[in-house]
């Protein structure tokens, strides 16, 4: 498999640290608010990778942070904690808020068939490690403590930027939000890894510390909990384009300057979802979230396949008519492969050489840097190949391993939906008409009450299982 570093910027084989083991590191959700389906469009293609390795035979062992505490609006250092603000807006505890919106996102990864992580940690569950990292850090000199908090200094590397070759001067102190500068930071790109002086009498999760009684910065949490998990060194880490700087770029520094090595091999980014107005928020425009694709009546798996349709790798523009496209998709897939359902015959086939090329060009393409569009594209192929109902259900089983589209279970509920429509009795009086006239052999008959079945907005077939009769 060859998959786009972010680091090296180019595409490299994927070759895990261990023979058939992989650690991947997932940067989870900060639980003040519902997550938009911009955010869930990362979580969707780290499931994709993360289920395509295993469909390959690699052991996954795959760990993500729960950010409830630390994570501030600027990525200045400056402002409140966001799930502070979470709470107040809501009138609630701060755990609470962390409860109610962790069950919240978990549940719209379930209705997209995300694949929870083997391990979720939560940020306050890892102070004590926190710390021991955090005074590790002070003591090889790599961090200072001012005013009260404790910073890391990013002079001290020979490379800070590593992900581009910016310019210090030319990166304004928070990319986010309009911020002030900290003064008591020695250089303008240093990060906070405690705080004990950040609006910090509003804060209400606080901890002892060597340095005071505070609380950790957002950077330090993925770090302790990816090493804590997985290790010393990480295969794989994930998250969204927008975690590139400064949150991953600070993760390196910190990791490695604790380590004293190399810490990740590889490190895969999915671009942004945007409307036509620009980048999804939860602070602009229409809060586009699972339930919101609920209430509009889209089942949300096809706003999964609506992801799938597009490379990670490339912005993605939302609107609902592109949604409502992707369903008729959807349920046309469904369709056929409803229809394929009802020719099996339950046989066990072996595999023919057209479902080993199918398998193959399968493969091909998500080997290609996770390329889904074309794995859907397959699927197709699948449809109008020769193989038999009984191996075109199977491979696409197979594939749906890693989509995750429920093509077939889904099918089979449509055709029970499609079947248990209520068929007016005029319908089904000519039905046994036809049936009659049939049995009789007076097909010209039968063929002239199907077509006035058809004009009724009917379709009445033979199948294996008997008539069926369906509205057009």
């Amino acid at each position: 498999m060859q998959i786009y570093n972010s680091l090296s910027r180019k595409k490299e084989d994927f070759i895990p640290r261990t023979e058939g083991k992989v650690t991947m590191y997932t940067c989870g959700p900060t639980v003040y608010h519902y997550a938009h389906i911009g955010n869930l469009r990362s979580y969707i293609m780290e499931d994709v990778l993360e289920k395509y390795l295993r469909f390959t035979g690699l052991d996954v062992t795959r760990a993500m942070n729960i950010t409830d505490v630390g994570h501030l609006t600027s990525d200045g250092d400056t402002g409140d904690d966001k799930m502070l603000k979470g709470a107040r807006r809501e009138h609630k505890t701060v755990m609470e808020i962390a409860k109610f919106y962790t069950d919240a996102f978990f549940e719209d990864c379930r209705k997209l068939n995300i694949k929870k992580p083997d391990i979720v940690v939560p940020a306050t569950s890892c102070i004590d490690d926190f710390i021991k990292v955090i005074s590790s850090l002070i003591e090889k000199g790599y961090a200072y403590i001012s005013g009260g908090n404790v910073y890391f200094d990013t002079s001290k590397l020979e490379k800070y930027y590593v992900f581009n070759d910016f310019k210090e001067e030319d990166l304004a102190v928070g990319v986010r939000e309009g911020v002030e500068e900290d003064g008591n930071k020695r250089n303008k790109a240093d990060f906070v890894l405690w705080f004990t002086k950040s609006k910090f009498d509003s804060q209400e999760l606080k901890w002892e510390s060597p340095w005071g009684t505070g609380y950790p910065g957002w950077h330090i949490e993925c770090s302790c909990i990816s090493m804590k998990n997985l290790g010393e060194y990480l295969d794989i880490h994930c998250g969204g384009i927008d975690n590139v700087f400064p949150h991953h770029t600070n993760e390196i520094a910190q990791s490695e300057a604790y380590l004293g090595h190399k810490w990740c091999s590889y490190w895969f980014h999915v671009l942004h979802l945007n409307t036509s107005s620009g980048k999804m928020s939860k602070s602009s425009g229409e809060f586009l979230t699972v339930s919101l694709l609920e209430e509009k009546g889209f089942n949300p798996l096809v706003y999964r396949l609506f992801c799938l349709q597009s490379h990670y790798r490339k912005s993605l523009v939302f609107d609902w008519e592109s949604l409502k496209n992707t369903a008729a998709t959807y349920e046309k897939l469904l369709s056929k492969i409803s229809a394929i359902l009802k020719e099996r015959t339950g046989k066990i086939d072996t595999e023919s050489a057209e479902y080993g090329d199918l398998m193959r060009k399968f493969r091909d393409a998500l080997d290609n840097d996770l390329n889904t569009a074309m794995g859907i594209t397959v699927i197709y192929d699948v449809l109008k190949s020769g193989l038999s109902a009984d191996q075109k259900i199977g491979i696409i089983d197979e594939f749906d391993r890693v989509l995750g589209l429920d093509l077939v279970k889904n099918a089979e509920k449509y055709s029970d939906e499609k079947n248990s429509q209520e068929i007016p009795d005029e319908i089904l009086e000519l039905a046994e008409q036809r049936k009659n006239a049939r049995k009789q052999r007076n097909f010209a008959l039968a063929d002239e009450i199907r077509d006035k079945i058809s004009a009724l907005g009917y379709e009445i077939r033979e199948t294996r299982q008997g008539v069926e009769i369906s509205k057009k």
